[in-house]
């Protein structure tokens, strides 16, 4: 579980890495969210395809449980485990970008925009990051248990696809994806080169802390992620159960 777990991490932190790197140019947001929704299905189609253990997927344990196949202990340690391993794998991509100059775009024009997305998602209401968070991991999981269905490689990548792109147009909160968003960020700010672009821009980073990524972005979309993927399954189990 956590090597498998460090292995979805970074996958979905490599796929939030190709949507910074392709959108950063942007100027209209319809056509960056709509680029951004393209590109980042395939980081979930790669977990899907890999067999890695991806936390927000994992919600749906609880169908198993439901059904009695597994038990509340276990499910909790599969969270427990495959949720910090996720965080690993994610931080080891954003250490590797930022550190290393991937953001070196445009003369940093990467990093900077990397920041000011990891601001805006540091600034959220709590309870805003929760129903977001909410309405992201009912699309996750639905593009899990779609590509469960599919019976070659073309329809289980595009049994994945499809939700996902619909969560991110919309802007969802991912709490495995916001593992790198947010950390890339904050190392982007720890260089001095990027930092100095930013102040130079005028670009506001108070809300760009440690304290407000734990508590304010990552608590809130966690729980809100497991209460849309719960959801789900147990909408699934009890539509499906034998009578």
């Amino acid at each position: 579980m956590i090597l498998l777990g460090l292995l979805a991490g970074a996958l979905i932190a490599l796929g939030s890495a190709a949507t910074n790197t392709a959108a950063y140019g942007i100027s209209d947001p319809w056509t960056a969210r709509l680029v951004c929704g393209l590109l980042f299905p395939f980081g979930l189609a790669m977990v899907v395809m890999s067999g890695a253990e991806l936390f927000t997927g994992n919600c749906l344990i609880s169908i198993s449980l439901l059904d009695r196949q597994c038990t509340l202990a276990g499910m909790l340690r599969n969270w427990a485990i495959v949720y910090v391993s996720n965080f690993a794998g994610a931080l080891l991509v954003a250490a590797g970008c930022a550190w290393f100059g991937q953001m070196n775009y445009s003369g940093g024009q990467l990093a900077v925009f990397t920041m000011k997305l990891a601001a805006g998602k540091c600034a959220l209401p709590f309870q805003n990051a929760f129903v977001l968070a909410i309405l992201c991991n009912f699309l996750v999981c639905l593009g899990v248990i779609i590509a469960m269905t599919g019976t070659d490689t073309t329809g289980r990548i595009l049994g994945a696809f499809l939700p996902v792109s619909y969560f991110v147009i919309c802007g969802f909160e991912h709490c495995v994806a916001n593992m790198y968003y947010i950390p890339a960020g904050l190392m982007a700010k720890a260089v001095p080169a990027y930092a100095q672009l930013a102040a130079d821009m005028g670009l506001d980073l108070s809300a760009l802390t440690l304290g407000n990524f734990l508590l304010k972005n990552l608590l809130p979309v966690t729980l809100g992620n497991m209460t849309g993927g719960v959801a789900l399954g147990a909408l699934l189990w009890y539509c499906n159960k034998k009578k």
